[in-house]
């Protein structure tokens, strides 16, 4: 939902800081495979209780998944690009939950229901982005995305700023666990409805 107002105002400063990386020779899949790891060391920071690295961590995480996609966009963006960057931010937004319930057994139930309600989300994300892709579809505020951008509630900002706040408040972890899977479910809801809705016509 806020992607949208949020994403043109990142442009500018992820751009410069792709700039610096690409005259130095790095290439977009190794900021994205470098994110990954950061996000993997979120995930163990979490389970050790150490909740002020594991923000850090994620929002080290979260830039590199910004800057990798200037990069690409840079050299030569690519198919496998695109389809790396999207496999492990979902592996990353499902592993993050499991660092609480790592950390403290009793949020392992809020833990699992967030995990299935990101299932859904990203199943009618990655579907409906297919069949866009076989009709030619672009959504005019994410043209740039290597893949169909299906908007909804829960979008990548709200997303973060759940994670953010899981950080700084752990103890109410299932409290903001349960309110964002819901969340979830209603965009997933909504995502396969106007989906099917709008393969359908």
């Amino acid at each position: 939902m806020l992607d949208k107002h949020l994403v043109p105002h990142l442009v500018a400063p992820l751009n410069a800081l792709a700039r610096q990386l690409n005259a130095r020779g790095v290439r977009a899949d190794q900021v994205t495979w470098a994110g990954f790891v950061l996000g993997l060391a979120c995930v163990v920071a979490l389970a050790m209780n150490a909740f002020d690295l594991a923000l850090g961590l994620l929002v080290a995480n979260r830039v590199a998944d910004g800057v990798d996609g200037a990069l690409a966009r840079m050299q030569t963006p690519t198919d496998a690009g695109a389809f790396l960057d999207i496999c492990l931010d979902f592996v990353f937004y499902a592993l993050f939950p499991i660092g609480f319930a790592l950390a403290d057994p009793a949020n392992a139930l809020a833990a699992a229901v967030l995990i299935a309600s990101f299932v859904g989300t990203g199943a009618s994300f990655l579907a409906f982005a297919k069949f866009a892709e076989a009709r030619g579809i672009q959504h005019p505020n994410f043209a740039y995305k290597g893949l169909y951008y299906l908007n909804g509630l829960a979008e990548g900002t709200e997303t973060i700023a759940c994670f953010v706040l899981m950080c700084l408040l752990p103890q109410h972890f299932v409290l903001l666990a349960g309110i964002f899977a819901t969340i979830c479910l209603v965009t997933a809801v909504n995502r396969i409805v106007g989906g099917w809705r709008s393969l359908r016509d």
